[in-house]
């Protein structure tokens, strides 16, 4: 990864706010939008732990995209911010889906294989596509690598629950959509620290402007 923490090393703000940029963030916001509201269904109607972490990843990015679009262009600092919600966010998801998958774990629920291998695949090419989209823009600042970061753990949460989808059918029982839970958990904490850790070494680095100074 390229160098992040300096000004000299950044994107240009041109880029930043350049439409080829917006347009990528509007299409994951769709993209992300859509297959929240059909994952939470299919999470819901399989009893499935592992398809309703993942359509809560989903919503968690489209909000994040949201959010990138509205301070595009904008200060590196306000950039940075925004960026620092977006981890703090993405890590109490995380926390919330590790709840919910213990609590899966207690119950020893048995989820539908079938319905969690057609919505695994519909949902890894999607998050695919729009991973490639934005791999351009991974060595960004904190907000826009936040982008790269969300879009590829989504991809490898979707191979993940066709994973999970072949253990249950295979044995029988829930604990390979628990598993795979759990992991996709594991990975969004570690999302969530990777982009909170970046956002506050910007944050740290950025000079605020004196008050007495911004009004001549």
């Amino acid at each position: 990864m390229s160098c992040c923490h300096d000004d000299h090393c950044t994107v240009p703000t041109t880029t930043l706010n350049s439409p080829q940029w917006r347009r990528a963030l509007w299409i994951a916001l769709a993209v992300n939008a859509g297959f929240f509201l059909a994952e939470i269904v299919a999470g819901l109607t399989a009893s499935s732990a592992a398809l309703q972490a993942d359509a809560l990843d989903f919503l968690g990015d489209a909000a994040n995209y949201a959010i990138s679009l509205g301070v595009a262009g904008m200060a590196l600092a306000w950039r940075a911010r925004a960026a620092l919600v977006k981890g703090a966010t993405l890590i109490v998801f995380a926390l919330w889906v590790l709840g919910s998958t213990a609590w899966y774990a207690m119950a020893g629920t048995l989820p539908k294989a079938e319905v969690m291998g057609v919505v695994g695949v519909a949902a890894l090419v999607a998050n695919a596509g729009v991973a490639w989209m934005l791999y351009r823009f991974r060595s960004g600042d904190a907000n826009m690598r936040s982008v790269w970061i969300c879009s590829r753990n989504d991809a490898i949460g979707n191979g993940a629950v066709m994973l999970a989808a072949l253990g249950v059918f295979g044995t029988g029982t829930g604990w390979p959509d628990v598993i795979v839970a759990a992991i996709m958990g594991g990975l969004g904490l570690w999302g969530g620290w990777q982009i909170v850790s970046q956002a506050r070494g910007e944050l740290r680095t950025t000079t605020p402007v004196p008050i007495a100074a911004s009004l001549h």
